[in-house]
């Protein structure tokens, strides 16, 4: 929150060229190990490849609004191109589930029913967990032009791709 007040405060008090965008979860194959979406495919991947027999979860329930890394920088691109400065919701508006994704991950690599390789564990769990997380991309899809384009399952395709390609790597 303070860094989009404080770009607003610039914007305002120096006439500064400043946006400030709200992304919500942008998503790829660059993401960390310790984010949900990357802890998922890699694990999935490393299933596959018989590096790894379980993957440890908490909350399989939440909803997040996952998107593509890429998509988003186009919508700052964009941002940037306008004749004048404004703030940004950059979302795909669209849920999915912890369980959704790990039924999209293990689809990936042929499996249907994931659930004797996922435990949960109760210190996965968060105590302030919020339930659902969505964006209302609405103005940058007015004020921009934006629309993602990677939709999820081909997010979640891309990152089980690039997790096999990097993990199957180490093993040669």
């Amino acid at each position: 929150m303070f860094g989009h007040d404080i770009v607003v405060n610039y914007r305002e008090s120096y006439d500064m060229f400043a946006c400030s965008g709200i992304l919500f979860n942008h998503e790829g194959p660059r993401r960390g190990l310790e984010f949900v979406t990357r802890k998922v495919t890699n694990s999935v991947a490393r299933i596959k490849l018989g590096l790894q027999q379980e993957i440890v979860m908490g909350d399989l329930d939440p909803r997040r609004d996952w998107g593509y890394a890429g998509d988003y920088v186009r919508a700052m691109w964009a941002m940037l191109q306008q004749d004048a400065p404004d703030d940004y919701v950059v979302a795909t508006g669209k849920t999915h589930s912890i369980r959704d994704l790990l039924d999209r991950a293990f689809a990936e690599i042929g499996v249907d029913d994931w659930t004797p390789y996922v435990r949960q564990d109760p210190k996965f769990f968060r105590p302030a967990e919020v339930d659902l997380l969505i964006g209302d991309p609405t103005k940058a899809r007015e004020k921009l032009g934006w629309v993602p384009e990677v939709q999820f399952p081909e997010l979640v395709k891309m990152m089980v791709a690039n997790d096999l390609a990097v993990e199957g790597a180490k093993l040669r």
